[in-house]
């Protein structure tokens, strides 16, 4: 039986799409933060694929490009992104609802969201923090999301918690942030200090 040329086309296309698919070398999201101290790298915790899909939108949106690191508390924390008033974070795209892991702990190089004192345990879609406390701060789990680990740039890390700041813990010297989302092959996150569990 004669079989027609566009079945033989479909096939052909399946099945080359097919081998092309298994050809391609999977990648992951990795965060970047580049500094005036260097360059930080953090894995995207799946576990969290809300915050997750929120940090990708708003790095690859340029959003923290403009910022910088405005609140540094040697021993504690790195902060920055929207403003932290009083009234809690108001220019914040959005609030996202908290993702907590038992899993995921406020240890040292963790990555986080801010947020406000709101009773639902919000985040602000704008706000990040690393963690500094190289002993982590366990009181802060369960309360404030952890979305990544950083497992490159620790001595940016401890560069940035050590500048002078004023009494309201603002660097007096900016540490400005160009936040980027990089697509890494196993093998790029091995040799960046990651090792990927089977």
């Amino acid at each position: 039986m004669k079989i027609p040329n566009l079945t033989i086309a479909i096939v052909l296309f399946i099945f080359i799409g097919c081998n092309s698919t298994n050809n391609q070398t999977k990648t992951y999201p990795v965060g970047q933060i580049k500094t005036p101290h260097g360059e930080m790298l953090f894995w995207l915790y799946e576990e969290t694929p809300i915050h997750k899909a929120s940090f990708i939108e708003l790095a690859n949106a340029d959003y923290w490009d403009s910022l910088t690191f405005n609140r540094v508390i040697e021993g504690f924390v790195i902060q920055g992104g929207c403003p932290d008033t009083p009234e809690g974070f108001g220019d914040s795209p959005y609030l996202l609802k908290p993702e907590f892991n038992e899993s995921i702990k406020h240890i040292y190089g963790a990555v986080g969201a801010g947020r406000d004192d709101n009773p639902e345990k919000l985040s602000a879609g704008c706000q990040l923090y690393i963690v500094h406390d190289k002993n982590g701060i366990p009181r802060l789990d369960g309360e404030y999301m952890i979305f990544g680990q950083l497992f490159k740039g620790f001595e940016v890390l401890d560069a940035i918690a050590e500048v002078a700041t004023d009494s309201t813990d603002t660097p007096l010297t900016n540490v400005s942030m160009e936040v980027t989302v990089l697509n890494l092959t196993k093998e790029e996150l091995k040799s960046s200090g990651y090792i990927l569990k089977d």
